[in-house]
């Protein structure tokens, strides 16, 4: 007689080395790249490793409260978190509490003092011209900065002013004296307080008339504060131009270097931040400028840009610089000698990589739509941090083992296949949360702790659903081999159809929910997805391998797979049908 045909069941019994081998490799690689990294744990949130959670709350100008609303509020956010992951903390949190706060979590270990500094500082930035400036507490002279000039591209290079020891051996020669700046200062002002100044128009015969007494009476209090203005002590410069109107010309603190503070006049905003379209830190490799700050403007700034700096151009130092003003602090004063009018600029200067790209991050993010004040500040310290992942830890120990007993109590032999099984959806879900931290700025948090807790329960029911398919397919008389490879097509749709209803939950949970909870449904999403390939290319691969073996094949006492004990039907049998009896006519 012929052999009968090897079938699909043959063919997919004879493959399972294959899957195993493929996830293994697969287990193998990504370990090793997760020890190439130099990243061996996952990254943990605030709530794990300790951080600073920071409150802001929005605050509007009188008759503008309703510049409060969720369009402002979101455009906030989304700015603010651009300025954190600007400056490398990717696994900073930035959501909206309510409907004027905003919480900044900054986990520890990151750069998380300038990023509370930059996310703090939360005024619009202005340019404005510079009217008179000295260091603070120096003599009554004004500081001149490097020149700058325009290059064959039309991109300006705008010599930064970024270090006292730059300042003092430029060729420029301050003022002859005191009284003679004074004078300067005045006339400068005086030309501020005019409708030109503001709106860089000409000026008409009515607005050239000698300014009123409240404008000079004005002008007597800015130079009275600018006399008396300290930039070094801390006090001073917390209040120094602060909630002075961009229409209006202000006092303002700057510093030079670590420790040196310049103070300046400066001159009605003519140019913001929402003028500015994109900045960026660039090493300069074809001068030795080393790395510079760019700036291009849109069309609107653009006009404003080349109308401030074609004014500067003219004005001997001081009033040829213009002051990139942040929360009414002095980052830059590049000074101009020409207009630029090609949209763009290139800040140059003594700046390290640090500071240029914290330069850029400013100009790029710098301008709010809202003015925010920092209500509180919290610290989590690593100790408590530590606490709660120590006691998440020994949650999912817990379940873990309890999962564990469960199987040996009901399933006993079969144990043998679910642990490693979750064992080897353990190690993954590590290695992969383990590369996602330095690759997307992931970080392990307490929800996405509880996420992973919960995945294994749900590994643990696609387990369980396969070895009752396997069951049901030996109550009905068949051996274990048949068995096993009826059961996987029906077991396979429900796990399907179980694990896509879980994703699809952890998928609108993670898009519909911020902060925290995004990483609940994270880990959910992400675990997920592993169980489906331990289940496919291990757990189904080692059931083949195993049901061949005598202790399983045999159904012993202590395999889980007893056909006495789950109540079997009489083995099927095929039976031969009865062979026809000959027909007398063709005896």
């Amino acid at each position: 007689m012929a052999a009968p045909k090897r079938g699909r069941i043959a063919s997919a019994q004879s493959k399972p080395w294959r899957s195993l081998a493929l996830i293994l490799i697969a287990i193998v690689a990504l370990t090793a790249g997760m020890f190439a990294s130099g990243h061996t744990t996952p990254r943990l949130g605030i709530d794990l490793a300790g951080g600073t959670s920071i409150t802001l709350r929005a605050v509007a100008e009188p008759g503008q409260e309703s510049a409060i609303n969720k369009t402002n509020m979101d455009t906030a956010v989304e700015i603010m978190n651009r300025r954190v992951n600007g400056l490398g903390v990717s696994e900073a949190e930035v959501q909206t509490q309510g409907d004027k706060n905003i919480i900044v979590n900054i986990p520890k270990g990151t750069n998380s003092k300038e990023a509370r500094q930059q996310v703090g500082t939360t005024a619009k930035l202005y340019f404005r011209p510079v009217i008179a400036t000295e260091m603070s507490g120096g003599a009554a002279t004004a500081t001149p900065s490097p020149s700058a000039s325009s290059s064959a591209s039309d991109k300006a290079t705008d010599k930064a002013t970024e270090k006292a020891t730059d300042k003092s051996t430029s060729s420029a020669t301050p003022s002859a004296s005191p009284t003679s700046q004074g004078r300067a200062v005045t006339d400068a002002l005086k030309a501020d307080a005019s409708p030109s100044a503001s709106t860089g128009a000409s000026a008409s015969a009515s607005s050239s008339a000698s300014p009123s007494a409240s404008g000079s009476a004005s002008t007597s209090k800015l130079e009275a504060q600018y006399a008396a203005l300290d930039c070094s002590k801390k006090s001073v410069r917390a209040t120094a131009g602060k909630g002075a109107k961009p229409t209006d010309p202000t006092v303002a603190c700057g510093e030079t270097s670590p420790g040196q503070w310049q103070k300046y006049i400066l001159g009605p905003a003519e140019v913001d931040g929402t003028d500015v379209k994109k900045a960026q830190a660039v090493f300069n490799t074809q001068t030795a400028a080393g790395w510079t700050v760019t700036m291009d403007f849109t069309s609107k700034g653009t006009k404003k840009f080349a109308d401030i700096t074609g004014k500067l151009a003219k004005n001997q130092p001081p009033q040829n610089q213009f002051a990139i003003v942040l929360d009414g602090n002095v980052v830059s004063d590049p000074r101009v000698n020409e207009a630029l009018t090609g949209g763009n600029a290139e800040i140059s200067g003594s700046f390290t990589q640090e500071e240029a790209q914290s330069l850029a991050n400013m100009l790029k993010y710098g301008a709010l739509p809202l003015t925010f004040k920092e209500d509180s500040v919290t610290t989590v310290t690593a100790a408590l941090g530590g606490e709660q992942l120590h006691a998440g830890l020994i949650a999912g120990a817990i379940g873990l083992a309890l999962v564990v007993v469960y199987l040996l109590v009901f399933y006993r032999g079969l144990s043998v296949i679910a642990i490693p099984s979750l064992l080897v959806s353990a190690i993954l879900t590590y290695v992969i949360m383990t590369l996602l931290g330095p690759a997307i700025g992931f970080a392990l948090n307490l929800p996405a702790v509880c996420g992973a807790i919960v995945a294994i329960g749900i590994t643990a029911d696609s387990f369980i659903v396969f070895f009752e398919r396997v069951r049901d397919e030996i109550r009905e008389g068949r051996s274990l081999r048949p068995a096993v490879e009826r059961a996987w097509p029906r077991a396979r749709r429900t796990i399907l159809v179980s694990d896509f209803v879980s994703f699809l939950a952890a998928a609108v949970l993670f898009i519909v929910t911020v902060g925290k909870v995004q990483g609940f449904a994270f880990t959910l999403g992400l675990t997920t997805v592993l169980d489906v390939v331990v289940v496919f290319l291990f757990t189904k691969p080692l059931m083949t391998i195993l049901a061949r073996r005598k202790f399983f094949a045999n159904g012993h006492k202590l395999s889980g797979l007893d056909p006495k004990a789950l109540g079997a039907k009489a083995p099927l049998r095929r039976t031969r049908r009865p062979a026809r009896p000959a027909d007398p006519k063709e005896a």
